[in-house]
């Protein structure tokens, strides 16, 4: 087997995607039963709110596309608000599609604990809760029982993929900047966490970590920082395309060669990142598939029709680097 395979099957994980499935029993988050959720009335349509973290991000624009495209080729008319990158505006839009009256709310949390919490609110109202991309607190609110379900990727294992590719890249051995985002959030938390694990027992060392939010322009000006304190980095791990995009530029303006003098990893598996990758400035990325919208709309319609619904579902990610990004390129979003 060779390198690309073993980190995608690392990806797949144990967690592989289970399906809705029907059973004799009213709504449920498990085939157990949580009659605590609030039901879905059946209906041909659903008035579907969706709380976005941001709309101009490459990411999370095929997102808020796949839900709105998906929903309304299926007939169901759909809210979307959008948070501008302000946990603070995402809670509040929360609150405002509640005060609606939406029959379901689709969150993709910008922060796990204050998402969770509002979400208890929208429980409250008797409307039942769909978590995407991140997750939420579960000190505070559980899937299964206080929302309907996750359904989002392994952000574990992306950075443990992430983390294997660089430890082999280096024999082991070498000094890492890491560049974090958000802070408070399980993308962030769960991608250092597996890139942790991944280089545990190796001489690899982070000798900086700082966030950037998730930001282009954030990566760069970090970049630009770090790369004259630690000139000689033998690599840099970004938890997302879009830092890495921005950090790249900065190291080929400080006159390095990202890709060849410093290795380089990142998260998401955005278009431009796979022409990175044929271009030779990003040596790898491990995909976080934005595109939700069938599997979404598959769970909530079967909540409303009485089949029990997976509490965690958990995506296949692929993994790419410079053995299949030109066959990848044109899926990549």
């Amino acid at each position: 087997m060779n390198k690309r395979k073993m980190i995608a099957v690392i990806l797949a994980g144990a967690l592989a995607l289970t399906g809705c499935t029907s059973t004799d029993g009213p709504n449920s988050a498990s085939p157990t039963g949580a009659g605590s959720l609030p039901v879905l009335e059946q209906k041909d349509t659903y008035t579907i709110g969706f709380a976005a973290q941001q709309s101009d991000h490459p990411w999370t624009i095929a997102l808020n596309d796949s839900l709105k495209q998906e929903a309304e080729a299926r007939g169901h008319k759909f809210v979307m608000t959008d948070a501008q990158g302000s946990t603070a505006k995402q809670v509040s839009d929360v609150q405002s599609l509640i005060g609606q009256g939406v029959d379901v709310i689709v969150i993709s949390p910008r922060e796990e604990k204050p998402l969770a919490e509002v979400t208890l609110e929208a429980k409250a109202a008797g409307i039942p809760v769909f978590i995407v991309d991140r997750k939420l607190d579960e000190s505070v609110a559980v899937p299964g029982e206080d929302y309907v379900a996750f359904i989002g990727s392994d952000f574990v294992a992306q950075g443990r993929a992430a983390g294997q590719w660089m430890a082999e890249q280096l024999d082991g051995s070498g000094k890492i900047i890491e560049l974090y985002g958000t802070t408070g959030s399980s993308a962030a938390d769960d991608r250092h966490k597996g890139f942790l694990e991944a280089i545990e027992g190796t001489n690899i060392e982070i000798v900086a970590a700082q966030d950037g939010d998730m930001i282009r322009d954030n990566g760069r000006k970090l970049m630009e920082t770090l790369i004259q304190q630690y000139p000689d980095v033998d690599g840099v791990f970004a938890h997302n395309d879009e830092m890495m995009l921005g950090a790249i530029t900065a190291m080929q303006a400080a006159g390095k060669k990202p890709g060849q003098e410093i290795v380089t990893v990142s998260v998401d598996g955005q278009k431009e990142a796979v022409q990175a990758i044929i271009d030779g400035t990003l040596g790898a990325t491990a995909e976080c598939n934005p595109r939700f919208g069938p599997k979404l709309m598959d769970a909530i319609e079967a909540y409303g029709s009485g089949q029990a619904v997976d509490p965690e579902q958990v995506n296949n990610d692929n993994f790419f680097d410079a053995t299949n990004a030109p066959a990848e390129l044109a899926n990549a979003f």
